[in-house]
């Protein structure tokens, strides 16, 4: 377990909420995802920004997971991450293009960080949540991770539990019930 330096990500947080262009608000919170993630056992950056070899898709932010016991020991070895700093929850349209993403370069799991969120009722499976009912029939999974979620990781443990959890929910219900 390693701990969460609490004045890091409200630093990376305040950046992102002070920041007066959209790139700099998501660049400020792909800094928070990158420091978090590089803080569990076995995980480390290996692209941001990186565009496919058609300059037509870009993944925000790509991890190298060895699977380490005390890590993300069943998640698959390239997670491919997606970060949304919006004040409003994220919509349909962006969790679509992810979801596409993910499709065209065979990955089985990814992980989108909408700080508010994203739209739609999860019990009803509507707008954006119509997408990660979607992925899951052809075999993906879309993990959901907020910022009252990140506000609230105290340790690298907290954040693989996280994790781990919302993906059982997804396998379970279909969907995300937390937000």
């Amino acid at each position: 377990m390693t701990a969460i330096d609490q004045r890091r990500v409200a630093d990376l947080l305040a950046d992102g909420d002070h920041a007066t262009t959209t790139t700099a608000r998501g660049r400020a919170l792909e800094e928070l995802v990158v420091y978090l993630f590089e803080l569990v056992p076995g995980v480390s950056v290996t692209a941001r920004n990186a565009l496919n070899a058609f300059h037509a898709e870009e993944i925000d932010v790509a991890f190298w997971n060895d699977g380490d016991p005390a890590g993300l020991r069943m998640f698959d070895h390239i997670l491919l991450v997606e970060c949304k700093n919006w004040s409003m929850p994220t919509g349909y349209p962006e969790l679509a293009v992810f979801n596409d993403k993910l499709t065209s370069r065979g990955r089985p799991m990814g992980i989108f960080v909408a700080t508010a969120g994203i739209t739609g009722k999860p019990a009803d499976r509507t707008a954006a949540h119509e997408v990660l009912g979607r992925a899951l029939a052809q075999g993906r999974e879309i993990i959901i991770v907020t910022r009252r979620e990140i506000e609230g990781l105290g340790d690298t443990d907290d954040l693989v539990r996280l994790l781990k959890r919302k993906r059982a929910q997804l396998a379970v219900s279909g969907t995300i019930f937390e937000q």
